[in-house]
């Protein structure tokens, strides 16, 4: 079998998914939930693979913000992956990566699905800062032009977003100056058949 020319794995918005004061207030609310340092996959921290400052944005506390976002992924996921119906599985993640912050490669799905239900299928991150206020801190996503191209870098405006699948490594380069605000979320449901 084989996948259609259109399926994509990793799609770049080409318009803003916030707007700048849907952008301040994602980071007015991210800043006023408790915070705690990154972890991978629920695991106690490791520096060595991640630095960096998290809270949860439940969605009850900003359902404005969660209404568009909602939207994109409808279509991207019809336009581009073409996954069984998916929906937003978990809280919004508000990220704050200051200078010598990162996140090392890993992949947001674990292999072992029946550890994971519902499965993780589709990753968004959305640059919330604007990117003039930091340096370094960039988005890499292990796929198929990773090797062939110089744009293995993800560089965003703010508002806008990359959605790419769950399960293709990618990371977050050190932050060498400044301070890199996003918001990630996560999309799935059953396994994948």
């Amino acid at each position: 079998m084989i996948e259609p020319i259109w399926k994509s794995y990793i799609i770049t918005t080409t318009h803003p998914v916030l707007n700048p004061q849907q952008c301040d207030e994602v980071i007015r609310i991210g800043q006023n939930e408790p915070k705690i340092k990154g972890t991978m996959h629920g695991e106690g921290l490791k520096e060595e693979y991640r630095k960096s400052s998290i809270s949860w944005i439940p969605s009850i506390k900003a359902p404005a913000l969660y209404k568009p976002i909602h939207e994109w992924i409808v279509r991207i996921n019809n336009n581009s992956f073409g996954f069984d119906p998916i929906q937003l599985i978990e809280a919004g993640q508000y990220a704050e990566y200051s200078k010598g912050d990162f996140y090392d490669w890993h992949m947001d799905s674990a292999i072992n699905m029946k550890d994971m239900p519902p499965v993780r299928k589709i990753s968004m991150t959305l640059l919330l800062s604007d990117p003039k206020d930091y340096k370094g801190g960039y988005l890499q996503i292990l796929g198929d032009n990773f090797f062939k191209s110089e744009k293995s870098k993800i560089k965003l405006e703010r508002g806008y977003a990359v959605f790419f699948a769950s399960f293709l490594l990618h990371r977050v380069t050190p932050v060498t100056k400044g301070n890199r605000k996003s918001l990630v979320m996560w999309f799935g449901g059953t396994p994948f058949k």
